[in-house]
Order: structure tokens, then C-alpha cells, then sequence
């Protein structure tokens, strides 16, 4: 498999650390977004949405949006489970990680924050203001949903929205969110942290890390 990833993008972030945590082999091919090769023509015939990540599967089929990507392997490779079978579970793991992906990604993305520089005026100390209240309002919902006496978000073992999780507090910690009022979540994230599946995915330790 290919992975069409950016290092800092948490959306990759996150399909890499399921396809470590899988144990599945995968090969990156770096997609400058800052660049803009996200937009080059061969690119967008790969994901018309003109961005990250893409997976290959070796065969010319293509998969494109984190969670569409996560839950295909998770069906072909059951073990470890990222999404628990258990109906009700699965919607609570489910609405936590949607949390991050739906509600603070989106607002908080490449392409937004240059929409709001280029045609709306944002200064970078208002580009700041914007992450920092959009990641915080989304950590509160989210740490609130957390069942008490969970190892990681909802069990011993990492799932989805640990996976969402981490990779958004990689962007907490950049922009200097104050995290203070979530001290659940930095304990989950220093746990998955720990994990050779979590750690080998880090930006920092991807081969297009600048």
C-alpha cells in the first residue's frame, strides 16, 4: 500500500497510526500541502478533494477521508479493534472521535485558515485566537463524554478516538492551547505516546519532516 501523506497533516496522522497499529506495511509518498501539490493535476486525479491522506491499495483502488480509510482497515484487519462491536460503544467511540474530525478539524484546516487570511483579513495573532478557541471548545466536549476509569479514552487499549485525539493535540500544542483544563487528555495522550504504533507515526518521524 501507498500512503499519500503530508507529515504535519493530523488527518494523515491519524491513518498512519491505524496502519501501525494494524501492522500493515505501507509506503509514503509526501504531499507538500504548504507547497500546493495537493492541487497539481495528477494529485487531484488521485483525491478530487485536493487533499490528504490517500491510500493505495496496490491494485489502483483509492481511499480517500481518514475515517472512510481507518474503518476499511479496521474490517480487513480486525485486530486490533479501532471501533468496538458492541453497538452502543461504538457509537459513544464513534461521536468522541467526530468530535475532533467533524467538529474541530474542519474549522481549523490548511485551507480554511488561507481562505481567512487571503479574503477575510485574518491576522496571524487572529489565526492564533481561532485555533486556540476551536481546539478548546472541542477538548471540552470531547474529555466530557469520557467515561471515568478508562486506561485511554474508553478502554485499555487505543481506539479511534484516541487516534483522533492524539493527532489533534499535535496541532494543541503548536498553536500554545492552553491545556491546563484537560489533564485526562494529556494523560491519554502521554499513554499512546508510549506506543511504538503511535510514536513512529509523529510528525516529526515521518521521512518529509522538515
Amino acid at each position: 500500500m501507498k500512503l499519500y501523506s503530508y507529515w504535519r497533516s493530523t488527518t494523515s496522522y491519524r491513518v498512519r497510526v491505524a496502519l501501525n497499529l494494524k501492522g500493515l506495511s505501507y509506503e509514503t509518498r509526501p504531499v507538500n500541502l504548504v507547497a500546493g501539490e495537493q492541487s497539481a493535476p495528477d494529485y487531484t486525479a488521485l483525491n478530487p478533494g485536493r487533499g490528504v491522506p490517500t491510500l493505495d491499495l496496490g491494485d489502483g483502488t483509492l481511499l480517500t477521508q481518514s475515517l472512510a480509510i481507518i474503518e476499511y482497515l479496521d474490517a480487513i484487519a480486525p485486530e486490533p479493534r479501532l471501533l468496538p462491536e458492541d453497538p452502543l460503544q461504538r457509537a459513544r467511540v464513534q461521536a468522541a472521535a467526530q468530535t475532533i474530525a467533524m467538529d474541530i478539524h474542519p474549522v481549523n484546516n490548511l485551507k480554511v485558515m488561507v481562505y481567512l487570511k487571503a479574503h477575510m483579513g485574518l491576522t496571524t495573532k487572529g489565526q492564533l485566537a481561532w485555533f486556540r478557541h476551536w481546539m478548546t471548545e472541542g477538548f471540552a466536549a470531547y474529555q466530557a463524554l469520557l467515561p471515568e476509569g478508562a486506561t485511554f479514552s474508553f478502554g485499555d487499549t487505543p481506539d479511534l478516538a484516541d487516534i483522533c485525539l492524539v493527532a489533534q493535540l499535535y496541532n494543541a500544542h503548536r498553536w500554545g492551547v492552553d491545556m491546563s483544563p484537560f489533564s485526562r487528555l494529556l494523560e491519554i495522550e502521554e499513554r499512546a505516546l508510549s506506543l511504538t504504533a503511535f510514536n513512529d507515526a509523529r510528525p516529526e518521524n515521518q521521512p518529509d519532516a522538515a
